[in-house]
């Protein structure tokens, strides 16, 4: 167990390598400046390699499989529509704690000047994940090809886009890759597949994939939304 463990952290190390030494090498023969505090910049890296290779032992045993069993046991609910209300509360909440949603939004309401509340903005960003996902799980339902909902989706982004304005069209599309963080993608992925797996008449690899794309543009719209109610 223990030479296992070894192997695994040594796996996460040679991908983080490469790109520390990148930006060594950039900062020191580049730009031509010295590395700050040389004693916590060593410190940091070692917490970063320690703290992804936990993280991503913990999403590995924990997140996908319980979003993959919730996936594969949630169809006994029968219900559709309680499916999918589990599946917009579960997309709700865990957008709600990603960290890098948490930082752009910040970052706009400082931009802003408190005009664009950032937990206005992250609670509509969730909202709008959550509708994705929910729209996804309904499509996984009833076996829905995924360009039948995704295009009707991009028209209506299209045409919000001609009425939003300027500065929330851009933080909409920033609002929505922000979705796409450690927490979001295994959950609701897992739950997705999981789904599709047990759906004696769905393709998995046909139904089950597709779903954050649906989840990011869902986020998209209800920025959008915002941005026309608060002009």
């Amino acid at each position: 167990m223990f030479s296992d463990i070894l192997r695994d952290l040594w796996g996460t190390t040679k991908n983080v390598i490469p790109l520390m030494a990148i930006l060594i090498i950039f900062q020191l023969f580049v730009l031509k400046k010295p590395i700050e505090n040389v004693k916590v910049f060593v410190l940091g890296c070692i917490l970063s390699v320690l703290g992804l290779h936990v993280f991503l032992r913990g999403v590995t045993n924990a997140l996908i499989p319980l979003g993959e069993n919730v996936g594969q046991n949630i169809i006994i609910l029968k219900k559709k529509y309680f499916i999918v209300l589990f599946a917009f509360l579960l997309g709700y909440a865990s957008t709600l704690v990603e960290p890098a949603l948490e930082s752009l939004a910040l970052e706009v309401e400082e931009i802003s000047v408190g005009a664009i509340p950032h937990k206005v903005l992250i609670n509509t960003v969730a909202i709008g994940f959550g509708l994705g996902l929910a729209i996804g799980i309904a499509k996984i339902l009833n076996n829905i090809p995924t360009k039948k909902v995704m295009l009707p989706l991009l028209t209506l982004a299209i045409v919000l886009l001609y009425f939003a304005p300027d500065e929330y069209v851009a933080i909409a599309f920033d609002s929505a890759s922000a979705t796409t963080g450690p927490v979001n993608i295994p959950i609701n992925m897992a739950l997705a597949v999981g789904l599709a797996k047990v759906l004696g008449e769905v393709d998995p690899l046909l139904n089950g994939f597709g779903i954050i794309g649906l989840t990011s543009m869902g986020s998209v719209l209800t920025v959008l939304i915002l941005g026309i109610i608060m002009q």
